[in-house]
């Protein structure tokens, strides 16, 4: 009896000596790997400044020359002097971007708060975009929603900006939409709804069902979530109410963490019709009656159809039923006739905007 309790005594021993070395490995790679991340970032955020004081500085030399050709002679003399001594990274390319990233983000303490979040490379994916309420909603989204660089390479060339809301606005109330994001990370519906929504990804070809479509998003969630935006969390499919006696079906409900707020999602094939709008409202006031919880916001319906009329949308005032209708393309366009169709779109919603008395 003592030879065995004497063994089982070891066997513990054993296994505590065991399991301490691996406890302590997993505790200082923890630390390890912590340290590095935090040293990435301040890294990164310090090579962001520099280059952003380089553009600065080179900006000033330059506005002292009174030739055209002064400033390319300089980027030209620099670069070769500081490939020199500090290597490929500051090549007549680069310094030309850092030049650039001055221009464009001129404001230290927006860039100081920016470089947090992204990196030299997230800036450099975000220099080209002509728009400047374009290239600030990209890097406020990105910072907000920390894109990878691939993610926000994506967004650019889906024109994101374009099919939000506020790429219709006037711009100064888009102007003042952007700097509430930006100093309290305020996200209103017309930042986190697009139109069109892009969901070639289903595969969905010629002739498809509802049943179809929502089929095809469950199976591809992912993705779907990808396409609505960070923030947004899968709830329930096929959620059933009961009114009066009546059982109805909500297709997808979601919950929005910026928002806060649930977010119902109906799926429909043709076309957006006004009997839409009365259905979608009978499901909010039911959630917002039986379902809302103290601290969150109202919630808020998004009708995605084939098509819709504006002139049927703006009648039914949707906006103030918290009703949101976009359509949804299921096959993917090249690009220039994207470009060309969502340039159109914006023109003509800013059109209408202006028929109805808002102007810039």
């Amino acid at each position: 009896m003592k030879k065995k309790k004497l063994q089982a005594r070891k066997t513990n021993q054993s296994s505590t000596v065991k399991s301490a070395p691996n406890a302590l490995f997993q505790d200082i790679r923890k630390l390890i790997d912590e340290t590095r991340s935090s040293v990435a970032v301040t890294v990164n955020a310090g090579l962001t400044m520099l280059y952003w004081k380089i553009g600065n500085r080179i900006n000033l030399e330059i506005l002292k020359g009174e030739r055209a050709e002064y400033g390319a002679e300089i980027l030209q003399t620099l670069s070769a002097k500081l490939v020199s001594e500090y290597g490929e990274g500051f090549t007549e390319k680069n310094i030309r971007r850092m030049v650039q990233f001055y221009d464009l983000f001129p404001n230290k303490q927006i860039v100081v708060t920016l470089s947090r979040q992204l990196s030299w490379s997230h800036f450099v994916t975000v220099l080209p975009v002509k728009n400047a309420l374009a290239r600030e909603f990209y890097a406020e989204m990105c910072r907000l929603e920390r894109w990878s660089v691939r993610t926000l390479r994506n967004k650019i060339n889906s024109m994101l900006f374009e099919r939000t809301a506020l790429s219709t606005k006037p711009e100064e109330l888009a102007k003042i939409e952007l700097q509430q994001l930006r100093e309290e990370d305020k996200l209103t519906p017309d930042l986190v709804f697009r139109d069109p929504y892009f969901l070639d990804f289903l595969g969905l070809k010629d002739t498809y069902q509802e049943k179809d479509l929502e089929t095809a998003v469950l199976r591809e969630m992912e993705s779907f979530i990808l396409e609505l935006g960070v923030g947004f969390a899968f709830l329930d499919r096929q959620k059933r109410i009961t009114i009066d006696g009546t059982d109805y079906y909500i297709d997808l409900l979601f919950y929005h963490r910026h928002l806060q707020r649930l977010v119902v999602i109906e799926l429909k094939l043709g076309e957006f019709m006004p009997a839409h709008k009365g259905q979608m409202e009978l499901y909010l006031r039911y959630l917002d009656k039986y379902e809302r919880r103290t601290n969150e916001e109202t919630p808020i319906g998004l009708i995605l159809c084939a098509g819709k009329k504006h002139e049927t949308i703006e009648l039914l005032d949707l906006e103030k039923s918290g009703i949101k209708v976009s359509s949804y393309w299921t096959e993917a366009l090249p690009k220039e006739q994207l470009e060309k169709k969502l340039h159109e779109a914006v023109r003509l919603a800013r059109l209408r905007l202006e028929n109805k008395g808002v102007t810039e």
